[in-house]
Order: structure tokens, then sequence, then C-alpha cells
């Protein structure tokens, strides 16, 4: 089983819900990306999310797309990521689910690519822009190497698609809360709640929330509702903030400590 799926179900039973944070590999550089790997290291963190550069984003709002062009811009690659996670894997605490367009998995070689996420230590593989309908292969060679398997459903998805999508995903559903790309933003979508409360009836598998989600109160909303809450731009903006490492530490500190907060007491 998924580490990230046994962890969030654990944490389903306890009546609580986890944070499972995104950071862009190599923003600005990978030797930060270390440090904030490191700062992520929280009780609360049910799990990471990496995300790939990319030089085409379409799925991402322009904070996450800035992030892929300063890592891009410092030469940073899938390789680079797979070999920054295998360094901090028995570093840190928590499992690694990498997110990427497919586009940089194909050119590097679904085989290989399995093989090198599992040496590496990679628990999940999110392809962003791999349709569901188009992905048993993807999803068989995963399953042979042991990766778990993540898949988006969206609020336009139809409850027997979203149910398709669950089955699809070994380590956990993700749901995307609101129509567009990601970004933070200052209020949760109106009906989301209410929605959250069928999607749960329709699928056992764990189920972590994201997009828009950017401070502590937002999360205190949603815990409820899901085993996991997904912060990626508003992480990305606080480590965008930094002039320095330190800087960016500081900021991304004092968000972690917000949207923690409410996750350290059960949650339903």
């Amino acid at each position: 089983m998924s580490e990230f799926r046994s962890r969030m179900l654990a944490l389903r039973k306890d009546g609580k819900a986890g944070l499972l944070p995104f950071v862009t590999a190599g923003d600005p550089s990978l030797a930060f990306t270390e440090k904030a790997m490191r700062a992520i290291d929280r009780p609360e963190v049910v799990g990471l999310e990496i995300g790939v550069p990319f030089s085409d984003p379409l799925a991402d709002g322009p904070v996450i797309q800035r992030s892929s062009e300063r890592a891009l811009a410092r030469g940073t690659t899938l390789r680079d990521t797979l070999d920054l996670i295998e360094k901090m894997r028995p570093k840190v605490s928590y499992p690694v689910l990498v997110m990427s367009y497919f586009n940089p998995m194909h050119v590097y070689g679904l085989e290989r690519f399995v093989k090198r996420c599992a040496s590496a230590g990679v628990d999940a593989v999110l392809p962003t822009d791999l349709p569901v309908e188009e992905s048993a292969a993807f999803r068989k060679a995963l399953g042979a190497g042991g990766i778990g398997s993540v898949f988006l459903a969206a609020p336009t998805s139809e409850n027997d698609r979203i149910e398709r999508i669950a089955r699809a995903s070994s380590a956990f559903l993700y749901y995307v809360s609101l129509t567009g790309v990601t970004g933070a933003r200052t209020e949760l979508p109106p009906g989301l709640l209410a929605r959250l409360k069928e999607v749960r009836r329709l699928v056992s598998k764990p189920l972590a929330v994201g997009f828009g989600v950017s401070k502590g109160k937002h999360v205190k909303a949603l815990a409820p509702h899901c085993d996991a809450v997904v912060v990626g731009s508003a992480i990305v903006r606080a480590i965008e903030t930094g002039k320095n490492d330190r800087e960016r530490l500081g900021a991304l500190n004092a968000l972690l400590d917000d949207l923690v907060r409410p996750l350290r007491k059960p949650v339903r």
C-alpha cells in the first residue's frame, strides 16, 4: 500500500487530516529546495508534492509558472528532481509525490522513469495532464515498480467520472477545488464543502483537496471533509518573497505555522 494511502487512512481513523505542501524543485535553487524540505517536515504534514519544472505549465497560475521559470533558468531537470528526492528521502519523515506534466516523463522514458522513482524513494506520481482514460499503460508501469498513482478530479467532473478517477488513483484522489489554474485565493469557492460531502459518499479512497488554499482558515474549513489539504501557490509565493534563503525560510515557516495550526487536534 502507498505510504500516502496508509497515512491518510490512519489520520481518518483518528478524526484528523494532514497538510500536503507543494514546492517546485530547484526554485530558486536545488540547495534551497533541500532547506524547504527540512522546514516542511512537521508532524501535521502527511507528505510533500515536488513539482518538476516545465516550460509550458498550462494548469498552473502565474505564481507556479514563475517558479518553473526560475528553476529552469538554473537548469533544473527531471533527473535533478529525482536525484534530490533520493538525497533527501532518508532525511525527512514524510513520503514524496512527484507532480509532473507528462512530457518530461515521456522524454525520460517511462520504464526508466519508474525504475528511477523506485530507487529514489518516490511514493507516488501525479501526471498532471494525462487523462485517466489514457493512463492504463502508465498506471501498469507504476504499479509494477511499486509506485502509487494519483489523478485529478475537477468540479466539472460528473459523479461517474469521479468514481473512475478514484479507481485509477492507487494512492489517493486529488480533488481540484475550483475551475481554472492554480493560485492562492482569499476565499474558498462557494458550494465547495457541500460538493466534498458528495465526493466523500462516492469514494472510499483517501481524498486530498487543493487549488486556491492559502491560509489556516481555509485548512480549518476543509479538513473535516478530506484527508489532506494541498497548499501550493501560497507556499511558492512565500518563497518568492524572500531576497535570500534566510528570508525565504522565514516566510515559509511563518506560513506553515498558520497552515498546520488547525490540524493539531481532531477535525471531526
